[in-house]
């Protein structure tokens, strides 16, 4: 099946004349490189990808050492059926080269399955089974979204079809936790997300069937796919902001004439022909992240708007086919967390936690502390987490959904903290203050403030995200989490993917057309089971 393209136009182009600018540094625009290259036979030397960070990654960068302690933005839930994404890296090898991104993510799942027997933890006690909690009225709203039509839905809420008692459900701590839900947030991507991970729904509460990689995703995915680029001749140009594109009419449509970059404090033009194609990463989820220390709280900064969304404001002005971005980059209060990373140069936290848990790093997946006034959730990923880290250094991550409310060890909201205060909530939850000395004293753990992390998230309107391929327009495409795509869910590198293999089959006419979403809601027995779950 053909996708088909957004105007007619009658130079198909030649793979060995175009010439391809991607906007923005992230595994979309990664992705589409790959695809170009992969199923266009676009010259990787044709290809020029553009960012305002200092190296590609976007949202899976990570970074650090053991000196100045790691930084991770996050983690992005994998399941199986990331038909895209595993299609892609199926072709990328590994860095050690022994086999595929793919085979090896697949591998180290095989060789050891997520089983939390601690995902949730309340009163310093660990839950190993959580119930689900759900009244008939709550199971019933569930259905109600999962089945009405996103029209429907409109831009309503997730707390506009529940009542309070919802919020308080052990279904929604799980929820909430795993997939960084509010209950302002999107009804429509909630029925998303329902329809998406229904096969999910009977292992939810210990995290069956979800998967993780054997380091973190810029070392297992974003380094080996930047490295095949780089074999392959693709042009990276780190530290360049895309400050403007200028457009021109050509006959009943329009395309790209003109980037207009920013590097070092000088403008630069690229002029751009027949023969340019150009697909924007719109928006960004990390824009505007700041980092604190041990010792100091990372400051919150959402006046300040990064390149992404400031390009994205500019062309979308006057253009309704491009979308709204003030739907997603105006509301920090209802899109902002705190995630941090601890560097421990001492086995005693590890130990507490294995011995608390039950699980091995890599197996337990999300601790949620219920009762935490931030919502506090940490992950102990399979060790080493980073490429390069030593022996004898241990790497976790963690994060909060409710950064403004005080802490229930530290009485000061989370935004305000140091990663000091931070890790002292943390063992109050286990009940381990009286081990916070050693802890500390071998500890770096750093927060980091992130006003736009959960923007993808929030309440919109038709239009609000644009298509892949905007109407009336040559030339261009959008990808990433913020255009719009049927049926799956945005916040996983599968939607970064998709689009971004769906912008390449079009702009080059290919006759094929990416993997269809996996739908398991299709499937008798997968509904049956995800049903009877929600009675737990």
């Amino acid at each position: 099946m053909s996708i088909e393209p957004q105007t007619e136009k009658s130079d198909f182009p030649n793979p060995h004349e175009a010439r391809f600018h991607l906007i923005g540094a992230g595994i979309s625009s990664l992705a589409a490189a790959a695809f170009l290259i992969r199923d266009g036979k676009i010259a990787g030397r044709n290809i020029a990808i553009y960012g305002d960070q200092p190296r590609p990654g976007g949202s899976l960068d990570q970074a650090g050492s053991v000196e100045t302690g790691y930084v991770a933005r996050g983690s992005r839930v994998l399941e199986p059926h990331y038909v895209c994404t595993f299609d892609l890296f199926s072709t990328i090898p590994s860095l050690d080269g022994s086999r595929s991104v793919t085979q090896e993510i697949f591998a180290c799942n095989e060789a050891l399955k997520t089983n939390a027997h601690a995902r949730i933890v309340r009163g310093g006690e660990k839950v190993e089974s959580p119930a689900f909690g759900l009244s008939e009225e709550h199971r019933l709203a569930i259905i109600d979204i999962a089945l009405s039509p996103e029209s429907v839905l409109g831009s309503s809420a997730v707390r506009d079809h529940f009542d309070e008692a919802f919020f308080s459900t052990g279904f929604w701590t799980l929820w909430a936790t795993t997939f960084a839900f509010q209950p302002w947030h999107s009804a429509v991507e909630m029925k998303r997300y329902l329809m998406r991970f229904v096969h999910m729904m009977p292992g939810f509460s210990r995290l069956q069937g979800f998967m993780r990689t054997p380091y973190n995703q810029y070392d297992t995915m974003v380094r080996p796919l930047a490295r095949w680029l780089d074999q392959r001749g693709v042009r990276y140009k780190t530290g360049a902001a895309v400050t403007d594109i200028r457009f021109e009419r050509i006959e009943d449509a329009q395309r790209p004439s003109a980037l207009i970059l920013e590097k070092d404090g000088a403008i630069e033009e690229v002029k751009l022909d027949s023969n340019d194609y150009t697909i924007i990463t719109l928006g960004s989820m990390i824009d505007s992240a700041s980092t604190g220390a041990m010792d100091k709280p990372a400051p919150f900064e959402p006046g300040r708007r990064g390149a992404a969304w400031r390009l994205w404001e500019k062309i979308a002005e006057g253009r309704p086919e491009f979308g709204k971005p003030a739907a997603f980059d105006n509301r920090v209060d209802q899109s902002k967390w705190v995630s941090f990373t601890g560097t421990m140069r001492d086995p005693a936290f590890f130990q507490l936690v294995k011995s608390f848990t039950g699980n091995v790093p890599g197996e337990g997946g999300l601790i949620t502390f219920a009762d935490s006034g931030w919502l506090l959730s940490i992950t102990l990923p399979q060790q080493p987490h980073f490429i390069g880290q030593p022996y004898g250094v241990e790497v976790f991550w963690g994060y909060g959904l409710s950064v403004d409310r005080p802490g229930n060890f530290v009485k000061k909201p989370m935004a305000e903290c140091t990663g000091r205060e931070i890790m002292m909530e943390v063992l109050g939850h286990l009940n381990a203050e009286d081990k916070a000395a050693r802890v500390l004293d071998n500890a770096i753990v750093i927060p980091r403030a992130m006003p736009y992390i959960m923007s993808e998230f929030l309440t919109r309107a038709p239009g609000d995200r644009p298509h892949v391929m905007p109407k009336g327009w040559w030339n261009l495409a959008f990808a990433g989490q913020f255009c719009e795509l049927s049926d799956d869910t945005v916040f996983t590198v599968e939607y970064s993917v998709r689009s971004a293999q769906t912008a390449v089959y079009s702009l080059l006419q290919l006759d094929k057309a990416p993997p269809p979403v996996y739908k398991g809601h299709h499937n008798p027995v997968v509904l049956y089971k995800a049903f009877m779950s929600l009675t737990s």
